[in-house]
């Protein structure tokens, strides 16, 4: 597995496949990609996941973390979210959250991210906002 950072042109096709296939692919970018840290994890050479993280002061927000259905399960979702944990303690962020999906929940819950606030509604999909103290 080879993660590294990339431009948020390149998540793009993935965010796209994954999250909402059934949008028009720019209902994929979101406001401050341009400024984001961009991670993608390879497979033979093939871009398979990739997370977004949105950096305010001691805070960063994941947003647009998707794997290829074909990919999932397999280790590499979870091995990019520890990446990104690592790399976040590195640059001195305190709290780091995210708007996941409901049915996202546990996988959240195995980082030691916890919901905070009720259920609410994007688009039409379900959602917890998650959040972890890393100090």
């Amino acid at each position: 597995m080879d993660i590294r950072s990339i431009r948020w042109g390149e998540a793009l096709s993935v965010r796209h496949q994954v999250l909402w296939p059934d949008k028009a692919p720019l209902f994929c970018k979101v406001e401050g990609d341009e400024t984001a840290n961009h991670f993608g994890v390879y497979v033979d050479s093939k871009l398979v996941s990739v997370a977004s993280v949105y950096i305010d002061g001691n805070t960063a927000r994941l947003r647009k973390f998707a794997t290829l259905a074909e990919y999932q399960g397999k280790g590499i979702g979870s091995g990019l979210i520890a990446y990104i944990l690592q790399w976040l303690e590195s640059v001195a962020i305190e709290i780091f959250w995210c708007d996941a999906r409901k049915t996202a929940v546990g996988f959240y819950k195995r980082f030691g991210m916890r919901s905070d606030g009720d259920e609410f509604t994007k688009s039409g999909i379900q959602y917890y906002r998650m959040e972890l103290n890393l100090v």
